[in-house]
């Protein structure tokens, strides 16, 4: 089956929503208030594609200071965006993408693509923490949003395109074979980013010489990569719907809030997954939000196993 991916997507996505729910109906001023912000960013960093750690090690320095800059810039963001925020208009996994976007572009300086450069050469080859943090740089490299875009004004838009993207794909796979040769003292400004920018200069035009080559007879279009087939969001819904409602021991029906048998992971889930939002579920069981959230994200946490054991594609 291919719904595990699709199933824990969809989980995250009502966590997201229940968090904001929650840090929305407190006083941002309050204690109360700071803890349900901080849990609602805690939520959106877990859609962070650096600052991962590694199994067996702890983060390294880098790492954790960037972590922690993300998280001071988000909470601040996120405190003066929440009021503004208009779910009718933005999903809100897209409204806390674009606030992740916006912190890690401005937490990734060339000072932490620097020191993460730095700490690289640190480590043994081919030792699986060097593998992981060349990993992690390629990734802030691309987030950070300080990769030049050269000669764009010699070719058509579409075809400059292509040539870019390539000529990314070369220049990161050649930082990666070549950190070892990058000294952090070179050049005027020192900058770690012109050490990177140089080589992607150089590969545009080598991609262009590539692509003029008369091998190359037709290259695809914008239009054709676009026409490629998208996720369908319905089969997410349905998929989803449907392994709840066959409840496979039972297990979702049993799991209740203390006391209410009617309030199950079951009903609460597929009554989301039939439209209802969080405050009609609040209002037709007389349960409060709060009270919705702490129990569905217990559940959470509890099935995921079970989720990833039985929806594990074939």
């Amino acid at each position: 089956m291919s719904c595990l991916p699709l199933t824990l997507l969809w989980i995250m996505n009502e966590q997201l929503e229940l968090r904001f729910i929650n840090a929305g109906s407190y006083n941002p001023q309050t204690q109360q208030g700071q803890e349900a912000l901080t849990l609602l960013v805690e939520e959106i960093l877990r859609g962070r594609t650096i600052c991962r750690p590694i199994s067996g090690h702890p983060f390294s320095e880098v790492q954790k200071e960037i972590y922690q800059r993300l998280q001071a810039r988000l909470l601040s963001d996120v405190s003066q965006e929440i009021s503004r925020y208009n779910p009718q208009r933005t999903p809100i996994k897209v409204w806390g993408n674009h606030l992740l976007h916006q912190a890690l572009r401005e937490c990734l300086q060339d000072e932490q693509l620097k020191q993460l450069a730095v700490e690289i050469q640190k480590q043994p080859s081919n030792s699986a923490l060097r593998r992981h943090l060349l990993g992690e740089l390629v990734e802030a490299i691309r987030l950070s949003g300080k990769l030049c875009r050269p000669h764009r004004e010699k070719f058509s838009a579409e075809f400059y395109e292509l040539l870019y993207e390539e000529a990314v794909i070369r220049t990161l796979a050649y930082v990666c074979k070549n950190i070892d040769n990058y000294d952090p003292e070179r050049g005027q400004t020192q900058k770690f980013i012109n050490w990177v920018n140089f080589r992607l200069d150089k590969l545009v035009i080598e991609c262009r010489r590539e692509f003029s080559n008369p091998i190359v007879e037709e290259l695809p279009s914008l239009a054709d990569l676009e026409n490629i087939a998208q996720p369908d969001s319905t089969s997410l819904v349905e998929e989803t719907r449907q392994y709840i409602e066959s409840d496979p021991g039972k297990n979702f029906e049993q799991e209740y809030i203390r006391n209410r048998p009617d309030a199950s992971f079951k009903t609460i889930a597929l009554a989301r997954l039939s439209g209802q939002s969080w405050e009609e579920i609040s209002s037709s069981l007389g349960i409060k939000v709060p009270t919705l959230s702490s129990f569905f994200q217990r559940c959470c946490s509890k099935f995921r196993p079970q989720f990833q054991k039985d929806l594990a594609p074939d």
